[in-house]
């Protein structure tokens, strides 16, 4: 059994589960590429793979994750080549997609079903938007992420596996190019496997909201905007958004603009 999942607490929190059910025991491969974000114009070609390596290096650049585009930890084509060579090698095997109801999960889904088509029959999905599940207080309640489920509770979430069919197999690769060729910056989940594409610059008027006359450190602002205006996304992505708005004369700035925590921000005064 092979596991993929599109977060790095998902890999803990599905490992913790193996403890209780030998059954669902696999390896776990993770995508780690948000592709609700960023470009994606000929995604699985050399060309828009470069372009989208170009673009993290930017939003990247001068934080704490600067470099990390270039140092081999992420390389998503490879990790699905792996789980591809595994399905080929062993006929047995099976892989099993693990989709919680958010925008991350949900574009990595449509960026790997096509990839997985050639074993058709052998790839199992598990969705689980608006399933109900108990935490660990014992009270009902709907994770927007699979790393919020109790390990125990995964014992219930197995039982969603289902065969992604021939049609989800044309469909969805149809939809996620469609989705590409658009060439927008953002997506967010409207329910399911909805998708809606916005420009780059769809957090700003929100991000512009927390930002206040008196100066205080960038990441105070992101960090109020991931609390309080119920839009989510990385947090690089905003620092990127925080630093255009300072390039176009929008806020003020001082300090060097590096992580969210060595530079201040306020508005125009």
């Amino acid at each position: 059994m092979l596991h993929i999942v599109f977060q790095e607490q998902d890999v803990i929190a599905l490992s913790k589960s193996f403890e209780l059910d030998e059954g669902l025991k696999g390896n776990i491969t993770e995508i780690k590429d948000d592709f609700s974000a960023g470009p994606l114009l000929n995604i699985y070609e050399t060309q828009g793979i470069e372009a989208r390596k170009n673009w993290w290096r930017d939003v990247l650049a001068g934080g704490d994750y600067d470099g990390s585009v270039d140092n081999g930890l992420v390389d998503d084509v490879k990790a699905v080549q792996s789980v591809k060579n595994n399905l080929a090698e062993n006929p047995a095997e099976t892989a099993w997609i693990w989709v919680a109801a958010n925008k991350h999960d949900v574009c990595g889904y449509y960026w790997l079903v096509s990839q997985l088509k050639d074993f058709e029959g052998r790839v199992q999905v598990l969705w689980l938007n608006n399933l109900p599940f108990i935490n660990e207080k014992g009270h009902i309640f709907y994770p927007e992420n699979l790393f919020e489920i109790p390990a125990k509770e995964f014992l219930k979430a197995q039982k969603l596996a289902r065969t992604v069919s021939s049609s989800e197999f044309e469909i969805d690769p149809d939809e996620w190019d469609k989705i590409c060729n658009e060439n927008k910056m953002v997506r967010t989940l409207e329910g399911y496997k909805k998708l809606l594409q916005h420009d780059a610059d769809y957090y700003d008027a929100d991000l512009l909201k927390f930002i206040t006359p008196d100066w205080q450190k960038a990441g105070k602002v992101i960090h109020h905007f991931l609390s309080k205006s119920g839009k989510s996304t990385g947090d690089a992505y905003l620092l990127w958004r925080i630093e255009k708005l300072i390039q176009v004369g929008a806020i003020d700035a001082q300090g060097e603009l590096k992580n969210m925590k060595d530079f201040e921000v306020k508005l125009k005064a």
